[in-house]
């Protein structure tokens, strides 16, 4: 990938890749969150640059720090990082640690809305429906979607390496726009889902005098898929609350879906 004398092996990047790919998430916790699944991805590289255990002890406990991204998008911070920590090795220690902090944050912000949100929205919507009916090449497509991803890892990766210190004022002049463009590209696809995938329906009958119109009537009226929209809302509200969890929120919708339902108040 590069000609420099410092350049790692291939064997060793490859590790690097395949490490953060599989147990990127190792470990994680509260505190440095992904930040010993990343000293791990960095071990093979770790070895080869560093040959004398002190030198060595120094660079992993650098690496240790406390460290969170969307996964996909830290294969790039991890080509970096492998491209410049050779040449730098430990005089370079803070400028690692910058590029790490400087772009784990926007990157997060661009990663969660294509990768989290677009990519596997898109392509799950389109191969669940085509399963539903029946159609077998929906579970193809998933699989299709898994290599590409896979793919477009590898090559954020190598881009990130053979880029080195160079990818870091380019891809910090260009990710603003890129930030935005995925964030409103990801809201319009979430508020899609909402009113296709989400499905809550009034069945009572608002009756005054002689005149009697159904509730769900009166709902769409002012807005259609008004209560779809509010019971996402209500689960966002729960979840950014201290101590709630995507498991007690599931819990809850169950409980009171269950509890409306019975009682005749909504239906699917």
């Amino acid at each position: 990938m590069t000609t420099s004398n410092t350049a790692l092996s291939q064997k060793t990047l490859n590790k690097v890749f395949w490490r953060w790919y599989f147990w990127g998430q190792i470990g994680w916790n509260y505190e440095k969150m992904q930040g010993s699944g990343y000293c791990y991805a960095m071990m093979p590289a770790l070895k080869e640059i560093y040959t004398n255990e002190d030198d060595l002890q120094v660079a992993v406990k650098n690496h240790l720090q406390f460290f969170n991204t969307t996964p996909d998008m830290a294969f790039i911070i991890l080509g970096i990082d492998c491209a410049i920590e050779p040449e730098l090795k430990l005089d370079g220690m803070e400028a690692v640690s910058g590029i790490k902090t400087g772009l784990m944050g926007p990157f997060a912000g661009v990663g969660d809305s294509i990768f989290g949100v677009v990519i596997p929205t898109i392509f799950g919507a389109i191969a669940a429906y085509m399963a539903l009916d029946g159609n077998p090449v929906g579970c193809f497509i998933w699989i299709a979607m898994g290599v590409a991803t896979t793919i477009i890892r590898w090559l954020l990766f190598k881009i990130g390496y053979t880029q080195g210190q160079s990818a870091v004022g380019t891809i910090a002049e260009n990710m603003k726009p890129i930030t935005d463009a995925a964030s409103i590209l990801g809201l319009v696809v979430v508020g899609a889902l909402v009113c296709s995938v989400v499905s809550i329906h009034a069945p009572g009958t608002f009756t005054f005098g002689d005149v009697s119109q159904p509730v769900q009537d009166l709902l769409d009226g002012i807005m259609p898929s008004l209560l779809p929209l509010c019971g996402t809302a209500l689960v966002y509200w729960l979840l950014s609350k201290k101590g709630m969890t995507s498991n007690k929120a599931i819990l809850i919708v169950i409980v009171v879906g269950l509890l409306l339902g019975c009682t005749g108040i909504l239906a699917k």
